[in-house]
């Protein structure tokens, strides 16, 4: 198969690109940057460099193809000029319009937990609306859409909380199993789907362990030689001035406490547990090593 794959040699994409090419299948992957093109040969695929901002660019570079896994990329959550919901609506739209011109009838989409309903779901609000525009191609287009859960890469963000205050603080604390995930355990799935033969649209969660507030904190504590760790919940109000404190855009603040406001009632992960996925190979108890690297390198 050619397959075309977005986000350049990321976390999900380089697994994934690997991984398909060890299948035998021709990748194409698309990155921003043109210092990356010879990291991207050096794994067997071609590289397409430019902007997934072209919509030209991203039609040109789908025609042909017989699946393409489009993600949209991080941003900068501290930018004060960032339009979050804007800026991801336009990217849903590029892909939209690349799609109808190159004729792909096949793709993998990343979205994520939270993007069943615009409702209490914080920032993740843009994964629901770029859903929806994907849902707005043609029947022909077969598309499944990813919801991967919380990675486990963003509980490196607790760490400078941990070094100055000697805990986990954040205005949730989960007494239930809230889910987690392995960028691993994502490429694997999305290289399962996008070599299938499917038709419609379709979702699949992916996660890769479950675990309460309690049991994350003990696992890491253990890991970076503090075994009396705790994970501590602030009040909304709490957690909204520390991030705006620390110089983040407000809509983004805002909407970061609002997702974890659901976190800490269980209501995001409501149809995650109607739709529960086999669990992936990647266990906390795993990223806990890599997670006490950065730890002591910080």
């Amino acid at each position: 198969m050619k397959i075309v794959v977005t986000g350049s040699l990321g976390h999900i994409s380089k697994p994934l690109t690997i991984d398909l090419i060890k299948k035998g299948h021709s990748v194409t992957v698309i990155s921003s940057n043109p210092k990356k093109q010879k990291n991207i040969k050096a794994l067997g695929a071609s590289a397409a460099i430019g902007s997934i901002a072209d919509v030209q660019f991203l039609a040109t570079t789908f025609t042909g193809a017989d699946a393409i896994y489009c993600m949209e990329p991080p941003v900068n959550f501290f930018d004060p000029n960032l339009n979050l919901i804007e800026y991801y609506n336009q990217l849903g739209n590029n892909y939209k319009q690349a799609i109808l011109q190159s004729g792909v009838k096949r793709v993998i989409h990343l979205s994520s937990i939270g993007a069943h309903t615009d409702k209490n779901n914080g920032i993740l609000i843009f994964h629901f609306n770029v859903e929806n525009i994907f849902r707005n191609l043609p029947d022909n287009v077969a598309i499944v859409f990813l919801r991967p859960v919380g990675f486990y890469y963003n509980l490196l963000g607790f760490i400078p909380t941990i070094k100055t205050r000697g805990l986990i603080a954040t205005n949730y604390n989960a007494k239930y199993k809230e889910p987690w995930v392995s960028p691993i355990d994502i490429a694997a799935v999305a290289a399962e789907e996008i070599t299938k033969n499917f038709e419609g649209k379709k979702i699949r969660y992916v996660a890769s362990d479950e675990l309460t507030s309690d049991e994350i904190a003990s696992i890491l504590g253990k890991a970076i030689s503090k075994p009396d760790l705790k994970w501590t919940a602030i009040s909304d109000e709490q957690q909204l001035n520390n991030l705006v404190a620390a110089g983040m855009n407000s809509q983004s603040a805002k909407g970061l406490v609002e997702m974890n406001a659901a976190r800490h009632t269980g209501e995001l992960f409501e149809d995650y547990y109607r739709n529960r996925p086999v669990l992936g190979k990647i266990k906390l108890t795993d990223f806990a090593n890599e997670f006490a690297e950065c730890y002591h390198q910080k």
